[in-house]
């Protein structure tokens, strides 16, 4: 049977022509909601998303789904833990979309500085008013602050440099970049900061991270920049700010953005001078989705020829090991299985396991992470199998 593959946002025909001549059977269907998936879903191998919700209920009602792949870099419109629960591989697509979303982020400021819409809103209405419009400070010489220094932020950098722009850049990791002014005492650099551009993951961590302290921190007419993830801006923090102290607002996410791709949108941002939100578009340029539709087929064909997931995302990234055993062997049939055997008899599981064959075929060494260790006896038995050509074992 041919492995399934449902697509549930918009992908280029292209790309789901080359899943097609791989012989693998596609389902494109674009206005696929979140309530939509868990029937659609249900008999597929894998599920290709950009911003379509997965939830638990379409996890758990799959039959056969083996891989999820995000079209793009953000993983929380995915439910990382009921896909852990049935074995089911997330990966994505980093870095991909970078320079596009730098490139809305850079529209933003630069909209909000020029008041670029409103200068069209008003043309279009018949208004001429140039003495109101002609009122922009401009951005050379201005602080830019970078809160969240991964591959979106570096490229933000890249181009609020060129504009003449002294840039700041806070991130969780090191920063080494001799390029920017790395902070991390925010209550130092968020008052002379003219621009903040926000590029954070939602995680727990993050949740509301620009609050009404933070908030509290900024000076009046600050230009405020949001194409990461809602939830990691207070929106009530937010609007109040944007009231007391007339911060300029460019979003690209927001509290309450609709799941659907087109229809109705309420918002209490709708009410507020000097607020920009675009349709959650930042990765939405040809470039950006060619580059991300290309990384999606390439992890899902190469999943298929060799059974590895780049950039595998829920990968336990810390195991329950304490112990490793490291046996060089002659590789021949049973030789692990003898010494799997022997641990699965005294209740020792093995956590990861890696078999690596030496140039020649004849030789090769099995590296088992146990979480606990192999016994005495267990290894006294080892030493006596004439397969087994050395053996140690470590704590980790």
């Amino acid at each position: 049977m041919k492995m399934k593959v449902l697509i549930a946002d918009k992908f280029p025909e292209q790309y789901i022509q080359k899943l097609k001549d791989a012989d693998l059977e596609v389902i494109y269907n674009p206005k696929l909601g979140e309530d939509d998936l868990p029937e659609a879903a249900k008999n597929v191998d894998c599920l290709i998303v950009r911003s379509t919700i997965v939830t638990a209920k379409t996890i758990e009602a799959s039959r056969q789904l083996n891989i999820i792949v995000r079209a793009g870099a953000g993983v929380n419109n995915i439910d990382i833990a009921s896909a852990n629960k049935k074995g089911v591989y997330v990966s994505n697509c980093p870095g991909k979309n970078s320079i596009a979303v730098a490139e809305l982020a850079i529209g933003l400021i630069l909209a909000l500085d020029r008041r670029i819409p409103n200068n069209v809103i008003d043309f279009k209405a018949g208004k001429w008013n140039k003495g109101e419009y002609s009122k922009a400070e401009g951005l050379f010489g201005k602080n830019i602050a970078i809160v969240g220094y991964g591959n979106i932020g570096k490229e933000v950098a890249k181009r609020a440099e060129a504009l003449g722009m002294t840039v700041y850049a806070n991130d969780v990791s090191p920063i080494n970049d001799e390029n920017v002014i790395v902070f991390t005492e925010f209550d130092k650099i968020i008052p002379i900061a003219d621009i903040i551009s926000v590029h954070l993951p939602q995680t727990p961590a993050t949740k509301n991270f620009f609050n009404e302290k933070m908030f509290g921190l900024m000076k009046k007419g600050t230009i405020f920049i949001n194409t990461s993830r809602a939830g990691v801006v207070n929106e009530d923090a937010l609007i109040n700010a944007v009231k007391d102290k007339n911060l300029k607002v460019g979003f690209d996410v927001f509290a309450g953005e609709p799941e659907t791709k087109d229809g109705p949108v309420s918002s209490k941002l709708q009410e507020l001078e000097n607020v920009y939100v675009t349709h959650h578009i930042g990765a939405s340029t040809e470039q950006a989705q060619n580059a991300v539709a290309e990384e999606t087929v390439n992890i899902i064909l190469n999943y298929i020829k060799s059974g590895v997931i780049a950039n595998w995302v829920n990968r336990a990234k810390i195991i329950d090991a304490h112990f490793q055993l490291i046996l060089k062997h002659f590789d021949r049939p049973g030789v692990l299985a003898s010494v799997m055997d022997l641990l699965r008899d005294g209740d020792i599981n093995i956590e990861e396991v890696e078999n690596i064959i030496f140039e020649g075929g004849m030789v090769a060494c099995c590296s088992m992470k146990l979480k606990s260790p192999a016994t005495s006896a267990m290894l006294e038995s080892i030493s006596k199998n004439p397969n087994i050509i050395s053996y140690s074992q470590i704590n980790i």
